[in-house]
């Protein structure tokens, strides 16, 4: 009985370690699977063939947003610093690389959060409707979200209005140059030659100082209007306000 016990006492162990190893295994290719993502990102974010996957098709289906990918360690300085990341579409999401690999994998958490990002579209334009001529002082809108699934909104607000009108001017002298480079090259492609040399890069600029801007966060779209409308209206403080002015956010419902 002994030597019996010890046989199947040595095959279980031996079954054992097998599947151990088979685990290991299995965790090892499944680290070794994750590489770079391209796109912008904070850090040194990589992610599982599928998440890369899921990530390109959920930035494709929010098209008017842009993301920015930030690796687990990098999350502390992402939250920091998110007013210094600016974007060209409408709202700028900032989002780790385990939050993408968990939407990947796990159905309901994924739903939560393109639910969050849904929702935000028609918020945001609410609030812009909201800030009325005054949204041109907002350089970029975004969002965060934390460890626990809690959305937070973020604004960089020009502070002021002589900071509003360098900035707006400067996107027209953009608009001036690249309008003229575009009948420049198309000039050149009637004429056949060769250009010796490409068009320079246009350094992302907003044309206003970090002395005249200012990050206001909030947890919701309510609170980050209030902020945004203390800063917009600061300077008009010693004018007389319409009626038509004093209620702007009032009456909008955010709960969509």
């Amino acid at each position: 009985m002994s030597e019996l016990s010890g046989n199947i006492a040595g095959a279980y162990g031996s079954g054992y370690s097998r599947q151990t190893e088979q685990v290991k295994e299995q965790e090892t290719q499944k680290t070794q699977k994750k590489t770079n993502v391209g796109g912008r990102t904070i850090g040194n974010p990589v992610l599982s063939e599928k998440a890369q996957k899921y990530y390109e098709q959920l930035k494709a289906k929010f098209s008017n947003m842009e993301f920015i990918l930030v690796s687990p360690d990098k999350k502390e300085e992402a939250e920091r610093n998110k007013g210094m990341y600016q974007s060209s579409k409408e709202l700028l999401v900032l989002i780790d690389s385990d939050k993408i690999e968990k939407m990947a994998e796990d159905e309901s958490y994924r739903l939560k959060y393109e639910g969050i990002l849904s929702m935000a579209t028609a918020q945001m334009q609410q609030m812009k409707t909201s800030l009325g001529a005054n949204a041109e002082r907002v350089s970029s809108f975004g969002m965060t979200f934390d460890d626990y699934g809690n959305a937070s909104f973020f604004a960089v607000v020009d502070k002021s209005l002589e900071a509003q009108k360098e900035r707006i001017e400067e996107k027209r002298e953009q608009n001036r140059k690249e309008r003229k480079e575009a009948a420049k090259e198309e000039a050149e492609k009637r004429l056949e030659e060769r250009r010796e040399n490409g068009p320079g890069k246009t350094d992302k600029h907003d044309g206003v100082s970090a002395g005249n801007r200012v990050t206001v966060t909030a947890s919701s779209w309510e609170e980050l209007l209030k902020k945004i409308e203390e800063i917009a209206f600061a300077d008009r403080a010693d004018s007389v306000m319409t009626e038509a002015e004093k209620s702007l956010g009032q009456n909008l419902d955010y709960s969509v």
